[in-house]
């Protein structure tokens, strides 16, 4: 596959389910060469999605500088020493999630004068290895955030490998409209479809773009 034929079927998703222009795909980059990067830069794409930090701080300026205005999002686990820069470099960070993080977005929103758009990261199936809240601690984590005057926009969920993964969507859409929240970011290359019949607003896809991940 590659990126038109994921807009295609992005774009047949939503005219199935009646939601046209809903759903921002976001190209995931992480360990990608810069070449296959390019390439997609050069079809006319502007929105990407990075794990790490370290590596979008190594590879997004140069792109911006040739480039212009893209549009970069963080879906991995962020460090709270590594807050300050992902502030510098992302526009929307997707993993919000704990009250030691909230608290530091807070601060560096107040000094820095500006704050990523932000999605919190809910661990819609309680593995105790994946980062996340919990459903049940989500209320309280929204009050948090919202008493901080955190810019959040929606939830983010990574469903388990091993369930079916429209529960964990359909789920989230639930929590997402109970806090009146627009944004749903969920599914990824083999899934966004499903995300999209039940309310993903972005979806995450990298292999099915750039093909298999080059291991660092």
């Amino acid at each position: 596959m590659g990126l038109t034929d994921i807009q295609h079927s992005i774009a047949a998703a939503e005219e199935k389910w009646d939601c046209t222009g809903r759903t921002q795909l976001i190209a995931v980059s992480k360990v990608q060469p810069d070449d296959r990067v390019a390439a997609v830069l050069d079809q006319g794409h502007r929105c990407f999605g990075e794990n790490k930090v370290q590596e979008a701080a190594g590879k997004w300026p140069a792109f911006r500088d040739k480039y212009g205005a893209i549009d970069l999002h963080l879906i991995g686990p962020l460090q709270t020493n590594k807050a300050r820069q992902a502030f510098e470099l992302f526009d929307v960070i997707h993993t919000l999630d704990r009250p030691k993080l909230a608290n530091t977005f807070a601060r560096l929103a107040d000094e820095m004068g500006k704050c990523p758009d932000l999605t919190v990261q809910v661990n819609t199936g309680r593995e105790p290895q994946k980062a996340g809240v919990l459903p049940e601690e989500l209320d309280d984590f929204i009050k948090q955030c919202q008493s901080l005057d955190l810019p959040v926009k929606g939830l983010m969920c990574i469903p388990p490998i091993d369930e079916e993964a429209s529960l964990h969507f359909a789920l989230l859409n639930k929590m997402a409209e109970h806090h009146g929240l627009e944004w749903r970011s969920m599914g990824m290359s083999a899934d966004f479809e499903v995300a999209i019949s039940l309310g993903a607003t972005h979806v995450r896809v990298g292999s099915a773009i750039f093909g298999d991940r080059v291991p660092a």
